[in-house]
């Protein structure tokens, strides 16, 4: 362990506020679940206060706290005003997890643009949005600890992700970058990087989801890892490790392995 990785601590019910975005449906919902069930005060953030409101209901008779915070996270001006509303009237946000994202496969004999510029606006620049406002409350702390929830699909191309898997890259890369300086700060930065998990967004998957989990095994294994601080979560293991070591092949064995692994070698050819 680094000096600068020795300065760094998960965060405990007792520092302060939990706060999820993406909360409504999947991972993000039963993750806000779980956490309140520990003891955590959370804070959930989706467009739609129904579901967070009904989550706040199903969490009322335990030891935490559903605090319900809509926004969307493409509004810059709306995700700083929820931390800041947080931090004055709630308590310091001790942990954050940047959840909120968008899945519009990619048909790239067709490619839809629209689809590329919602992922892009949600998936990348929304988590932007959340994060600058974090760390500029975190900083004068020097303490606090976010994730960035990404996916396997940013370790290498995949049929369909071309706008997903573009921007599940892009936020382990920023998370990559990003950590060298605020692990000086103090601030434990962490990435998330799930394999296929049966929420919503993957009931439509044209190709075999091998090791599907169900979404409580997911928000517990997330759980899990936001315990500790080691820089990537990933789940499941057996699983991510396959994934990791496909990206290291050359692209003359990486395409074909890959085309037959997902069936796509077995597609009709495109019609003109």
């Amino acid at each position: 362990m680094s000096e600068a990785d020795a300065s760094l601590h998960a965060a405990r019910p007792g520092d302060g506020i939990a706060w999820i975005t993406g909360a409504s449906s999947g991972i993000g919902e039963t993750l806000a679940e779980r956490l309140a069930a520990l003891g955590w005060k959370v804070a959930v953030t989706a467009r739609s206060a129904g579901p967070l409101e009904a989550l706040r209901a199903r969490a009322a008779d335990g030891p935490g706290e559903i605090l319900v915070m809509p926004g969307d996270v493409t509004d810059a001006a709306r995700m700083a005003e929820i931390v800041a509303e947080l931090e004055a009237e709630r308590g310091p946000v001790a942990l954050a997890i940047l959840n909120a994202g968008v899945y519009l496969p990619v048909d790239g004999t067709a490619p839809d643009l629209a689809a590329f510029h919602a992922s892009f606006d949600v998936n990348l620049k929304g988590t932007a949005n959340a994060l600058v406002p974090l760390v500029a409350a975190m900083k004068p702390r020097r303490r606090g600890q976010i994730a960035l929830v990404a996916s396997v699909a940013g370790y290498s191309g995949l049929p369909t992700s071309a706008a997903y898997g573009a921007t599940k890259a892009g936020l382990i890369n920023l998370a990559e970058a990003m950590k060298f300086d605020l692990d000086r700060l103090g601030i434990l930065l962490q990435v998330v990087s799930p394999g296929f998990v049966d929420t919503p967004a993957t009931k439509d998957n044209p190709f075999p989801m091998p090791h599907l989990m169900p979404v409580g095994e997911a928000a517990d294994a997330l759980i899990d890892g936001l315990a500790g601080t080691a820089f990537e979560i990933t789940f499941p293991k057996r699983f991510t490790r396959q994934l990791k070591f496909l990206r290291l092949l050359p692209y003359r064995l990486y395409f074909p392995l890959m085309a037959r692994t997902t069936g796509w070698s077995r597609k009709p050819r495109p019609k003109d």
